[in-house]
C-alpha cells in the first residue's frame, strides 16, 4: 500500500472534525475542491470509505470513526513528544472549546480561569459550531444544548437571552437597515434570525459575529447580539424586548474519562463560577448600561 503522509491524515481530521469541507476549508487554508479530492485519495489509498456525503455535510462512516479515534491517540501523541521537546512536559494543556461571545466572556476574565500559580496551560478553540468530545478533541465544551453522547459529563450553566441592538440614539428615515452574518456562516439560531425575520432590510453581511458588533456599533444597522455583549457595551441600546424564541440553556460539557482529571476539573469549575456570577446578564437581566 502506498504510504500516507501525516499532512493527508491532518486533512482527515479536520473534515471529520467540522463536519464538511466548507468548515474545514476555514481552518486549513485549503479549498473546499482541493479538500474533496484529497479525501477521495486517502479513501482510495485505503481502499475503505469513510465519509457518508450529503448537501448536509461529511458525516462518518464505522470505517472513518475508527480512523478519526486511531488518529487523535496520535494526535495526543504528537503533541505529548513536542511539549516534552520544547521542555514543557510538566505543564498540563487544558482545551476549551466554545462560541464566539462566551470566548469573549472568558477572554474578558482569564485571570479568573488560570491564576499565575497554575501549572496548566489553557488553549481556546472559537468556533460556532458544536465543541466536539466524543474523541477528545477538546477537553472542555461550552454548548447551547444539553449533550446526547452518553460518554459525556454536563454542568448546567444557566440561560443566555438575545434580543435586537442599534448604536444608541442612532435613527434611521423609513425602515431600519439590518445587518447581519452571511448564510454560510449562520450556523446558530440567532445568527439565522434576521434572515428569517428581515431579510428584505439587509443592508450589510458579514462571515464572523465579532464583526457583526462592530457593524453595529458604527451605527450601519440593526443586529441581533446576546444580551450579556449588548448590554455590557454603553453605545449599544436594544430594539425592542428579548427576543423569546431565541433564549436556550447552556451546559459545560466534559468527557467522562477526563472529569476527574485535576487540571480540568479545576477550568471547568472556574468557568461554572464565572457564569455563575454572570447569570443575571446572561439571562438578559440588564444593567446600568443599557437602561
Amino acid at each position: 500500500m502506498k504510504d500516507i503522509s501525516w499532512d493527508a491524515y491532518q486533512l482527515f481530521l479536520a473534515v471529520a472534525r467540522q463536519g464538511g469541507l466548507s468548515a474545514a476549508a476555514e481552518t486549513t487554508g485549503l479549498s473546499a475542491a482541493t479538500l474533496g479530492r484529497r479525501m477521495v485519495e486517502l479513501e482510495q489509498v485505503l481502499g475503505r470509505e469513510l465519509f457518508l456525503r450529503s448537501q448536509t455535510g461529511y458525516r462518518l462512516t464505522r470505517d472513518g470513526s475508527q480512523l478519526l479515534e486511531h488518529l487523535v491517540e496520535l494526535e495526543a501523541g504528537s503533541r505529548r513528544v513536542e511539549e516534552w521537546r520544547r521542555g514543557k512536559a510538566g505543564q498540563s494543556l487544558v482545551r476549551i472549546s466554545l462560541g464566539t461571545w462566551i470566548a469573549w466572556l472568558l477572554c474578558q476574565n482569564m485571570s479568573t480561569i488560570r491564576t499565575p500559580r497554575d501549572a496548566f496551560r489553557i488553549d481556546l478553540h472559537v468556533a460556532e459550531q458544536r465543541a466536539r468530545l466524543a474523541h477528545r478533541e477538546s477537553d472542555i465544551g461550552i454548548r447551547a444544548f444539553e449533550p446526547e453522547e452518553l460518554n459525556l459529563a454536563a454542568i448546567a450553566a444557566g440561560e443566555v437571552a438575545y434580543a435586537a441592538y442599534r448604536a444608541r440614539n442612532r435613527e434611521w428615515m423609513g425602515p431600519e437597515p439590518w445587518v447581519a452574518v452571511d448564510d454560510e456562516n449562520a450556523v446558530s439560531a440567532y445568527l439565522r434570525w434576521p434572515r428569517q425575520q428581515s431579510a428584505e432590510q439587509i443592508v450589510a453581511t458579514v462571515n464572523r459575529p465579532r464583526s457583526l458588533r462592530d457593524l453595529v456599533r458604527a451605527g450601519a444597522g440593526v443586529g441581533v447580539l446576546p444580551c450579556f455583549v449588548g448590554d455590557l457595551d454603553p453605545t449599544l441600546e436594544r430594539v425592542g424586548e428579548e427576543i423569546p424564541e431565541l433564549r436556550h440553556r447552556q451546559w459545560i460539557v466534559i468527557n467522562n474519562d477526563d472529569r476527574h482529571r485535576s487540571d480540568i476539573r479545576m477550568v471547568a469549575d472556574r468557568v461554572a463560577n464565572l457564569l455563575k456570577s454572570h447569570r443575571d446578564v446572561l439571562a438578559g437581566k440588564r444593567p446600568s448600561t443599557s437602561s
